[in-house]
């Protein structure tokens, strides 16, 4: 047989436990410039308002087909490819939101920014299960911290909105959004490169597990696992629901209460968005060592009564509590991703695509449900509504511990 050169051997390692990190941080950078595409849109909404006359009624309806498309896709296409693994799905997931991003820059009406927005959202969808099953290949021992490395990328790239605003579509107006098919194509050149080392890897650990003597059974209880799952998805509903009012309309409520200008304004956004990132990068390190089910608990309870006083602090204790709010909130991001993935093994896709897929689903129904709220109620009763969110973390207490999903997983004989 053929031995692997020296540089494929240094791509593929040498040991199950060895983390991969350059592999980690171009698949970190590839979700940096997939959410960076997805950031582009609602950074758009006043540029399609001025240059298209898009109704607010509109421009939700394009938010709306954004995250519906990208959310429930994404565990379709999970459980899809759990059972048949696409490593180029990856790259061509890519050129499919380059071809959006290109129809965005030229869509001289509603109809065609919709078609536009949902090549994208296919895209996205596409990219995120089988961006977190590359994580996961290269993770080796250090699971938590290999997902952070994965998700902080996509948070980062969220957070590039306000700035996406200000330098490129401020200037440009929606032929700007040009600049972006650029970055969609460096992304595909990126993804074919890891495609190629994802499909030595998936050759090589089919090989090794018909090799393998032994299989894992699951003799987890129904009923308990079952209760873990509704737990784990109801807490990623609360989290992604407050973080969806903070994202949309907290900058509303800060000019409002403050009395600044709508840049002042998403200075308080950014901050949130940005501590966000470093939370779910330092957060999956926090899981290796004291558990996952632990940092999950912990990143709801922490920041709830920050989150009760916020509506009632001045401007600058309001930005310093949004950064550790955003930081705290956050850090379970990638943890609940591979809590998920160690409660049904074997279903790296699919769970992925679950949990991070809720999370642009229930944030877009979130974002329809609150805006109805304000227009009913008014802004500051609706933001101290969404203070109360977090509290509802305490559920995460119920969640199995680490090491009792570890004893539902026992090792037999063939």
């Amino acid at each position: 047989m053929k031995q692997p050169s020296s540089a494929k051997k240094s791509l593929v390692g040498t040991s199950e436990n060895q983390t991969i990190y350059s592999i980690l941080f171009i698949i970190g950078l590839c979700h940096l410039l997939n959410d960076s595409l997805q950031a582009v849109i609602p950074a758009m909404f006043p540029i399609l308002e001025g240059s298209l006359g898009l109704t607010f009624t509109q421009l939700g309806f394009i938010a709306f087909t954004l995250n519906m498309v990208a959310s429930v896709m994404q565990p379709v296409i999970g459980m899809y490819t759990d059972k048949r693994p696409m490593p180029y799905a990856l790259p061509l997931g890519l050129l499919s939101s380059m071809f959006g991003m290109l129809g965005l820059a030229f869509a001289p009406n509603f109809v065609m920014i919709l078609i536009s927005v949902f090549f994208i959202g296919i895209g996205s969808a596409t990219f995120h299960p089988e961006g977190s099953r590359v994580a996961h290949l290269a993770a080796g021992n250090r699971r938590g911290l290999a997902q952070s490395i994965y998700q902080v990328g996509g948070n980062a790239g969220q957070a590039l909105a306000p700035l996406i605003t200000a330098l490129v579509l401020v200037p440009l107006g929606q032929f700007g959004a040009i600049w972006f098919v650029l970055v969609a194509g460096l992304a595909v050149l990126f993804l074919t490169y890891i495609a190629r080392w994802y499909a030595t890897q998936m050759k090589d650990f089919m090989q090794k597990r018909a090799e393998l003597p032994t299989q894992q059974k699951n003799t987890a209880p129904k009923r308990a696992l079952t209760f873990a799952l509704i737990v784990l998805i109801f807490i990623v509903f609360v989290r992604s629901w407050y973080h969806s009012a903070m994202l949309n309309f907290y900058a509303f409520y800060a000019i409002d209460t403050y009395h600044l200008s709508i840049a002042q304004a998403q200075i308080y956004v950014f901050c949130f968005l940005f501590m966000g990132a470093v939370g779910t990068f330092f957060g999956g390190s926090l899981a290796d060592r004291f558990g996952k089910r632990n940092i999950i608990f912990i990143s709801l309870m922490a920041p709830a009564p920050l989150a009760l006083a916020l509506p009632y602090m001045n401007s600058f204790f309001a930005i310093v509590t949004l950064c550790i709010i955003g930081f705290l909130l956050m850090s379970s991001f990638s943890v609940a991703v591979v809590y998920a993935q160690d409660l049904v093994p074997g279903k790296i896709g699919t769970m992925s695509g679950l949990i991070v897929g809720l999370a642009f689903g229930m944030g877009a129904i979130g974002s329809v449900a609150f805006g109805s709220l304000i227009d009913l109620i008014g802004l500051t009763p609706t933001m101290i509504i969404v203070s109360a969110i977090p509290v509802f973390g305490l559920l995460a207490y119920f969640l199995p511990s680490d090491q009792k999903i570890t004893s539902w997983y026992i090792t037999s004989s063939t």
